[in-house]
């Protein structure tokens, strides 16, 4: 015996959604997995807690201003706390982006690729100005591990790129596309 139809009568079912392809999926768990290992990279350099502190004494010198060892404990433990809520805050953005996209909205595959592609630019950006000795010319010392995050989240950007636009899953925006939309109604109600 089959269960009761007790959905409204004129309102249509919503047809299921579709299952995202496998290169759409794994596009979505590495952009996750892209901002929690940027996430890592940043709680690295909050890490470094001492440098933090001589870097914001320098800032304070240089205005001409003065404050003692508990005023700038207190404005780090501020600024890494803050910190923290931004990172886990912009992992959660990525991750609902990523969603978006595995669930076949166009928009969201469009700014995935927007941020990945700021990844790809800035990793690159970085590498290049290291390997050219540019961050050592202006005194920036950037730790070997946060270059090789920095490496890891750009490798993995351009595969999420790379994953997206594949012919075989091109199809599959416009399918949930077509199938999402209600049909536009024209003037004459035909």
């Amino acid at each position: 015996m089959t269960a009761p139809n007790r959905s409204k009568p004129g309102k249509r079912a919503k047809p299921p959604k579709p299952t995202p392809p496998k290169p759409i999926d794994l596009a979505r768990w590495l952009f996750i997995l892209s901002a929690v290992v940027g996430m890592g990279r940043f709680l690295h350099q909050l890490s470094d807690r001492e440098t933090l502190i001589a870097m914001l004494r320098e800032d304070l010198v240089a205005r001409g201003m003065k404050a003692g060892q508990d005023e700038l404990d207190a404005a780090m433990t501020g600024a890494i706390g803050f910190g923290l809520l931004l990172a886990i805050a912009f992992v959660l953005v990525y991750a609902l982006f990523a969603n978006k996209m595995a669930a076949g909205l166009n928009w969201a595959r469009i700014v995935v690729t927007v941020l990945a592609g700021i990844g790809v630019a800035f990793g690159s950006l970085q590498l290049l100005a290291v390997a050219a000795g540019g961050l050592a010319l202006a005194e920036f010392a950037v730790s070997p591990v946060v270059l090789v995050l920095s490496g890891v989240t750009m490798v993995i950007d351009a595969t999420v790129i790379v994953l997206m636009y594949r012919p075989s899953v091109s199809g599959y925006f416009r399918s949930v596309r077509s199938v999402s939309v209600n049909p536009p109604h024209v003037a004459n109600g035909l």
